[in-house]
């Protein structure tokens, strides 16, 4: 089924939660988002290959080597969060997404807007840390 979104549209809690138009909207910006930081990465691997150790200071060469590892791990947790995107697009085929995994309610729209990955409503994802941060204190 193709939907077509209005150039202006953004859900809201008027409509049906989840409809047509909505899953599309959020399928929208998933993808473009994933576009994004393939491209980001892309770009990466780009700098990457073209930057070498010829830095003849060994501060120069300290430092281009920071920048590097910085790169990658910045890289990685692009790659983490492509896993998530991919995950959230699956959701949205098979109907769960934007429902809480542990409660079934639906996540807000505005929690939604700002983190679209989100598998959590607030109230869960709050429980969640509280339960991470008792037990990280042992």
């Amino acid at each position: 089924m193709i939907v077509t979104l209005p150039p202006d549209y953004r859900p809201s809690d008027a409509e049906e939660f989840m409809n047509p138009q909505q899953l599309e909207y959020f399928r929208r910006k998933l993808l473009a988002w994933r576009a994004e930081l393939l491209k980001e990465a892309d770009e990466t691997l780009a700098s990457l290959q073209n930057g070498g150790m010829q830095e003849p200071d060994i501060t120069d060469r300290a430092s281009a080597e920071t920048d590097r590892a910085l790169e990658l791990r910045t890289r990685d947790r692009a790659r983490k969060l492509i896993s998530k995107i991919d995950q959230a697009l699956e959701r949205i085929e098979n109907g769960t997404y934007g429902y809480c995994e542990e409660t079934g309610e639906p996540i807000t729209l505005r929690r939604l807007e700002a983190r679209p990955i989100a598998t959590l409503s607030i109230e869960a994802q709050e429980r969640h840390e509280r339960m991470e941060r008792t037990h990280r204190d042992d």
